[in-house]
């Protein structure tokens, strides 16, 4: 029987499971203080314009001043979009999400002289303000960066209008969202027995891992119908945002968007060329894994909703404190330090958003500024699932956590190439912990269950994703024209090659997908969730294979921040994300873990 899944409004979700937002501001009045503050902080920003090649000592006090007004910014921005993001609904916070982003593009926008007037100080002078300034020498890094990307830094007038831009330019990213979690409205799904089940963002992944095919495929059909009605103005905002990214490629003086937005964190070309040539080759372990799951299912097709069905029965209820346990317990390799901080953060600081609302975005994910918490949005609706998705997003905050708490600002972010490592090494770990905690046959198999749906999403999504959006940048770049249908084929014809001849599907309802994920306007982040799942399985398996240092040196990556360029971090734990080792091994997991499955599930 499928639970009836009710969503409550926000208001009557407790404080004790909402977000700690009263650590960042004390209430909007203290956040509409913030701002006032932040604008009288922006003449005095820009008064140093035309005066940073006046001596280190100027030069330090700008970059303090400028250190001042950006940790501020963040803070703001933060404040408004988490609020939203917890709750579209809130007219209050969308109004201040709105004025938010005008204020970072202001600020932005004032500090637009900094990359030019450094590039025209020139690298070997700032070197020797460097040596005799100590509150210059922090910045070697930023300095190497910046004189690195010198060629794509335009005159200080064209960086004044690209930070002015940065907030209409946002825009795009907002409307989707708002159409997608406030406007957008979904029909019922309907179980064998005739009951209805509200179908939301925050409810649609639970319905489709019910065991009730009728309920899955009403789910399914319901929200890729919704998509599919906004097709066009969904293909409009993207495509949009395609442009965006095509522009400043342009501006800037790249070869494509690809390379512009690979370069930024001094990733080569090959990286992500390499991956996609090794999740071609290995599809068939996908087709594989299709057959195996229809025949443990006891079904004569498979389709798409599918994927999410229980093989396993009776699986235990995971509430929220029983997976910050398991979570503690994967995590205790890294250190009682490491474990401590989890825990606080989790059952007493309040990082997690905890369960489902309205209005509530889909999906999870971690956020927070060098002032804040690293704070979480997720639903968490006590499974499995739940439980992995937690330690993903712990996995994210750690790391920022860390980051700050051994960096100064400059350097307290991480790119997210790095970013989807430290995520997937928390799962790897606390699987491995399960593994060998529970051998009972039908954990064993929601486990891997579990395991199967992140590699689904970083080994077979992404890395699809990550070709259509190779290819519609192309597509732009050459000028061609575009459609929603013409989207929806390309999209169809990518999910044709990887579910083979074991699955059946719609073509238009699969060929939506795309349309489906935010992280489309984020320009070639999602090749990044199949080359983090490598480089954390790789690292993960340093650990548990007790390799000695190998705890410490990832430690020592953690804390590193953006403090050294993303391939050279990895390096320091062990992995080289520019050799195809650490993709072709965590391939090697996945085969792993789909025979595991075929031989528990034989007698079925």
């Amino acid at each position: 029987m499928t639970a009836n899944i009710a969503v409550k409004p926000r208001s009557e979700i407790a404080d004790e499971y909402k977000w700690n937002a009263p650590s960042v501001f004390a209430d909007q009045a203290a956040w509409e203080a913030a701002t006032e503050e932040l604008l009288a902080m922006l003449p005095e920003i820009q008064s140093y314009q035309g005066r940073l090649a006046e001596g280190p000592d100027v030069l330090a006090d700008y970059l303090r001043v400028l250190d001042k007004g950006l940790r501020l910014a963040h803070r703001i921005y933060f404040y408004a979009a988490m609020s939203t993001n917890c709750d579209a609904t809130d007219k209050a916070a969308t109004a201040m999400n709105d004025r938010a982003g005008g204020l970072i593009g202001q600020t932005m926008a004032a500090a637009a002289f900094t990359n030019p007037e450094l590039l025209a100080i020139g690298r070997e002078t700032l070197e020797k303000w460097m040596d005799a300034n100590e509150a210059l020498a922090v910045y070697r890094q930023f300095v190497d960066n910046l004189f690195r990307k010198q060629q794509h830094v335009r005159s200080a007038e064209v960086e004044q209008v690209l930070g002015m831009v940065a907030d209409p330019f946002g825009g795009v990213d907002n409307i989707y969202s708002m159409l997608t979690s406030a406007d957008m409205k979904f029909a019922p799904a309907t179980d064998s027995s005739g009951n209805q089940h509200e179908v939301a963002q925050s409810t649609f992944d639970t319905l489709l891992s019910q065991p009730d095919r009728e309920v899955r495929r009403t789910a399914y059909n319901s929200y890729t119908d919704a998509y599919l009605a906004y097709k066009n103005t969904i293909t409009s905002t993207y495509l949009t945002s395609v442009k965006q990214d095509v522009f400043n490629m342009r501006v800037r003086g790249y070869n494509s968007s690809l390379e512009a937005s690979l370069f930024e964190n001094n990733i080569p070309v090959a990286v992500h060329d390499n991956l996609i040539n090794t999740y071609k080759r290995f599809l068939p372990t996908w087709h594989k894994y299709w057959k195996i799951r229809r025949q443990a299912l006891g079904q004569d097709d498979i389709q798409p909703y599918d994927i999410w069905a229980p093989i396993a029965q009776d699986l235990p209820d995971v509430p929220y404190q029983q997976s910050v346990d398991w979570i503690s317990e994967g995590m205790k390799p890294l250190g009682e330090e490491y474990v401590a901080a989890l825990r606080q953060g989790c059952l007493q600081d309040r990082w997690v958003d905890i369960y489902p609302n309205v209005g509530k975005r889909q999906g999870a994910f971690s956020y927070g500024t060098y002032d804040t918490h690293p704070f979480i949005m997720m639903s968490y609706d006590n499974t499995l699932g739940a439980m992995s998705t937690l330690a993903h997003e712990l996995g994210h905050s750690m790391h920022s956590y860390l980051a700050r708490k051994n960096q100064p600002r400059v350097y307290s972010g991480y790119t997210l190439f790095v970013a989807e490592v430290a995520s997937n090494f928390n799962q790897a770990m606390t699987r491995a912990y399960l593994r060998e905690a529970n051998p009972d046959t039908a954990f064993q198999i929601g486990l891997i269950e579990e395991a199967m749906d992140n590699f689904h999403r970083y080994f077979f999504i992404m890395p699809t994703l990550a070709r259509f959006e190779l290819e519609v940048h192309q597509r732009v770049e050459r000028g061609q024209g575009l459609t929603a249908d013409d989207l929806i084929e390309l999209c169809a014809d990518l999910f044709a090659e990887g579910y083979g001849s074991e699955m059946s599907y719609e073509r238009e309802r699969i060929g939506i997908t795309w349309a489906t994920f935010s992280h489309l306007y984020s320009n070639f982040y999602v090749y990044q969730y199949a080359t983090g799942i490598s480089a954390a399985h790789a690292a993960a398996a340093k650990i548990l294979g007790g390799e000695p240092g190998a705890a410490e040196r990832y430690l020592e990556a953690l804390k590193a921040g953006s403090s050294l360029y993303p391939l050279d971090t990895l390096k320091h734990a062990g992995i080289d994300m520019t050799q195809p080792d650490a993709v072709e091994t965590t391939f090697g997991v996945l085969e792993d873990m789909v025979n595991r499955l075929e031989s528990l599930t034989a007698d079925r």
